[in-house]
């Protein structure tokens, strides 16, 4: 797929819709932009957009012309997310697909008119993007990742697939305004499994390599690495880094676990992107982003790499493996 090359979706001849809300014509061919966190060749950035894509073909947004996308791949580089943002409103098309709060953010200093909407979006109400769950009240909605409580649950999973350890370091950016919400979470949830919690900040990928090397030697210590640009953009060496020091790690998304990681437990997110569809949708039939409240996750995987556990010398108990939602051998 090229990067800034068009995509054509299913066609179908375009109904006499309402006008939206900035005053289009109802019945040209829409555009809309998507902004992505991930690489290209990122192969679930890949699953991410087909989910949308697909969904927006459900809902009559067929080829033919009716509608057409620009996207972008930032891969969490600052810089791109920053450049690709002010590309994308330079464009001015219907709306906007956002992946990731940096990315939200990024596009919110360029514009408050264009709608846009975010399917991977942390704390928008504390980072100032919208004005509430509820009712947002400005052009931004869109689908939150998790909730602060999942920390705990993050840590319950670890303990379960690694029931000897008795100490977690918690992987973190202080940068990211949810990382202190989710530690203190965390830290909750570890005084009543008896557990240690010590703090790891990264802001770059040439501390990952540091925080390793600092705490890995001690057998009985795990990892909670919370999701970031920093942490999402070195996936694969964190993985690598984790199964080098034979550290058992539990990650928020998926492909950390497919890519060679121990456990992953967190929201679908190539349902988020269905979901995002059909906000769009509605929004370009004429909805006002104002009005479309801010949706929690309501689907989760577990997901246990058995190959990493094996290499590991971890015997992850049936009763979770019966939990999974997937299995890898």
């Amino acid at each position: 797929m090229n990067r800034r090359g068009f995509i054509a979706l299913v066609g179908g001849a375009a109904a006499a819709w309402p006008l939206a809300a900035w005053g289009q014509q109802a019945n040209r061919v829409r555009s809309i932009g998507a902004l992505f966190a991930v690489p290209e060749n990122n192969p679930e950035g890949q699953v991410w957009l087909s989910a949308f894509v697909q969904s927006l073909a459900s809902l009559g947004w067929t080829s033919g012309g009716n509608v057409r996308i620009e996207t972008r791949w930032t891969g969490g580089d600052a810089n791109k997310v920053k450049a690709y943002a002010a590309e994308l409103v330079a464009l001015k098309p219907d709306i906007i697909l956002a992946a990731g709060s940096v990315g939200v953010s990024a596009l919110h200093k360029e514009t408050r008119a264009i709608p846009i909407v975010a399917a991977q979006i942390v704390d928008p109400v504390n980072s100032g993007l919208v004005a509430s769950l509820a009712h947002p009240g400005g052009n931004i909605t869109g689908f939150m990742n998790f909730e602060d409580a999942i920390g705990g649950k993050w840590l319950a999973t670890l303990k379960d697939v690694a029931p000897g350890i008795d100490r977690v370091i918690v992987m973190l950016n202080p940068n990211n305004l949810s990382h202190g919400r989710l530690s203190r979470t965390i830290e909750t949830s570890a005084l009543s499994l008896g557990i240690g919690i010590t703090a790891a900040t990264v802001r770059s990928a040439s501390e990952i390599e540091r925080v390793f090397n600092e705490f890995a030697p001690n057998s009985q210590i795990g990892m909670i690495v919370l999701p970031d640009t920093v942490t999402v953009s070195n996936a694969n060496r964190i993985i690598a880094l984790a199964a080098q020091h034979r550290l058992p790690a539990v990650y928020a998304f998926r492909y950390f676990t497919a890519a060679g990681g121990l456990v992953s437990y967190g929201s679908d997110q190539a349902d988020l992107y269905r979901r995002a569809a059909f906000y769009v949708d509605r929004i370009l039939r004429g909805t006002n982003p104002a009005d479309l409240p801010v949706e929690v996750p309501t689907k989760f995987e577990l997901v246990i790499n058995l190959k990493t556990a094996k290499a590991m010398g971890l015997t992850v108990p049936p009763t979770v493996l019966i939990r999974a939602d997937e299995v890898i051998e």
